[in-house]
């Protein structure tokens, strides 16, 4: 079998389809459906400074690291991976507005908390199987739109009590599963 294909593999690759382009000073970098995959985040990302939105999706990454200066990025997509935890988002935390991590094997949503900027979170078809997990979701105050689907979780409900069940846990959604949520507006007590 082939050997994985690394980070500088990747930028390799990348810098000879964008021929007279500067990796450093690009804003969006895309290392997805690279053959053979990507098993490992690491520091040669730190190369990608100006970077603000960074896909990795369809690899075959275990674990989130190799963040620390990418001091710009908004968007992180890392679906299709092997990816169990939130861990090592640290780096990103302050920034990190979008992050996409459907079909990965998380169970537990523990640290996601960090990511006080975060609006979108894409993480359909996990392992999220409990409303304590999914609860930690309340820790993001700025999450308007969430992609839940094909969590257990959400498979073992029925489709009305999961929507009531989840906005009435994220007061803040406003897109729960592609669909606007709509929410009962507070009579007026005149």
């Amino acid at each position: 079998m082939a050997r994985a294909t690394t980070i500088k593999d990747a930028i390799k690759r990348w810098e000879e389809k964008h021929p007279g382009e500067d990796i450093t000073k690009a804003e969006d970098v895309g290392f997805q459906f690279q053959w053979p995959p990507i098993e490992k985040m690491d520091s040669a990302l730190g190369t990608l400074t100006n970077v603000r939105k960074l896909s990795l999706s369809t690899n075959m990454i275990e674990k989130i690291s190799g963040l620390n200066n990418l001091k710009h990025l908004k968007i992180l997509s890392l679906g299709r991976n092997y990816i169990k935890s939130f861990a090592g988002l640290e780096p990103v935390a302050e920034t990190l507005e979008e992050l996409w991590i459907s079909y990965n094997s998380i169970e537990k949503v523990k640290g996601v908390g960090i990511l006080k900027k975060l609006r979108v979170l894409y993480m359909s078809n996990n392992l999220v199987k409990e409303w304590g997990q999914f609860t930690l979701l309340q820790e993001l105050p700025l999450l308007e739109d969430l992609l839940f689907i094909g969590n257990p979780l959400y498979d073992g409900c029925d489709e009305s009590v999961w929507r009531a069940e989840a906005s009435k846990r994220l007061p803040n959604l406003k897109k729960l599963d592609g669909e606007t949520v709509l929410r009962d507006e507070p009579e007026d007590e005149d």
